[in-house]
C-alpha cells in the first residue's frame, strides 16, 4: 500500500495535541477586532479543541501527524 498524504489545507489550520486531540484557532480573530468587545477578544485567544463530529475527519486528513 502507498503512504497516505497529509492534506495541506488541514495541516495549516489544525494541529494535534499531545493526547491526540485536534486543536484549532478560534474563528473571527484575524481582523476587524476593533468592533469586538474586550471580553470577546480575550475569550477568543489561544486554541480550542475541535468539536466531536469533526475529530475523525481531521485526524485522518493529518494522517496522525502533529504539525
Amino acid at each position: 500500500m502507498p503512504k497516505l498524504k497529509t492534506h495541506k489545507g488541514t495541516k495549516k489550520r489544525f494541529r494535534l495535541s499531545a493526547n491526540g486531540k485536534p486543536m484549532h484557532r478560534s474563528a473571527g480573530t484575524s481582523h476587524l477586532a476593533s468592533r469586538m468587545s474586550q471580553k470577546r477578544s480575550r475569550q477568543l485567544r489561544g486554541t480550542t479543541v475541535v468539536g466531536k463530529s469533526e475529530v475523525k475527519r481531521i485526524t485522518v486528513a493529518l494522517c496522525g501527524g502533529s504539525y
